[in-house]
């Protein structure tokens, strides 16, 4: 007879326990070259203009670099925002986000190729995870 196990989150269990069931913790992950974690709270702010800030997660050697962009609700990027020298990667994590053509809620992925441009604003407030793979 097939035995029965409870469903189980493995986020629920403890280290010990995911052990116990063959579940292991690799810390040689962490060692390996440029693998790298950050606390949102670690990361330093800077503010852009008044009601949008920056945090710098992560650069990258070649100058690639990944930041969360905070925008208070009813600031505006004062001018246009043009991508270069490389494309911006945009992921709403929170709130609404406008391009200055429309409205991206939270869930919203937007590509904007190198060269391309927009005018940031949101009514509401927004969070962004902002990626920019060639600097």
């Amino acid at each position: 007879m097939a035995r029965k196990y409870p469903m189980v989150s493995l986020s629920t269990l403890s280290a010990t326990a995911r052990l116990r069931h063959g579940w292991g913790m690799h810390p040689e992950i962490l060692a390996q070259e440029g693998y790298t974690s950050i606390s949102l709270d670690e990361a330093p702010v800077r503010e852009l203009f008044p009601g949008i800030r920056t945090r710098r997660l992560w650069k990258g050697p070649n100058g690639a670099h990944a930041n969360v962009l905070e925008m208070d609700p009813g600031t505006s990027w004062p001018r246009r925002d043009v991508h270069e020298p490389g494309p911006e990667e945009v992921f709403v994590v929170s709130g609404i986000f406008n391009d200055g053509a429309r409205d991206y809620p939270a869930g919203t992925f937007l590509h904007a190729p190198a060269g391309s441009w927009h005018v940031p604003t949101s009514a509401t407030g927004c969070t962004l995870f902002v990626f920019y793979p060639e600097g």
